[in-house]
């Protein structure tokens, strides 16, 4: 159960880091229109060599959403599998995580 709980650590993790890569992308894209107009054989260079890292940038965006959506899935159906194969263990371990924040939560009143 532990490594399952450090996957799913990882997972949110990664979607963390993807979500933080489409802000960059999408920023640099503006920075990029936003020069458009700029003249000079140095700011060409610059905008053509971040144009093409900005396109390699998207495209691992997209492999790596690709298998984060993939793991994602393939968790969620093993704790199907888990909760159908162990229904009891499944309601023990809600009951008591419930009755655990239960406890926490009168505490903090």
């Amino acid at each position: 159960m532990n490594t399952r709980l450090a996957n799913v650590e990882g997972e949110v993790s990664k979607e963390k880091l993807m979500q933080d890569l489409r802000v960059v992308v999408s920023d640099a894209e503006e920075l990029l229109r936003a020069t458009a107009s700029q003249a000079g054989e140095k700011v060409a260079a610059a905008r053509e060599r971040i144009q093409e890292n900005l396109a390699a940038a998207k495209e691992r965006l997209a492999i790596a959403q690709q298998h984060v959506t993939a793991k994602a899935k393939q968790a969620a159906k093993v704790t199907d599998e888990y909760v159908h194969e162990n229904p009891w263990k499944a309601v023990g371990i809600a009951a008591g995580a419930g009755l655990i924040i239960g406890m926490l939560i009168s505490r903090g009143r």
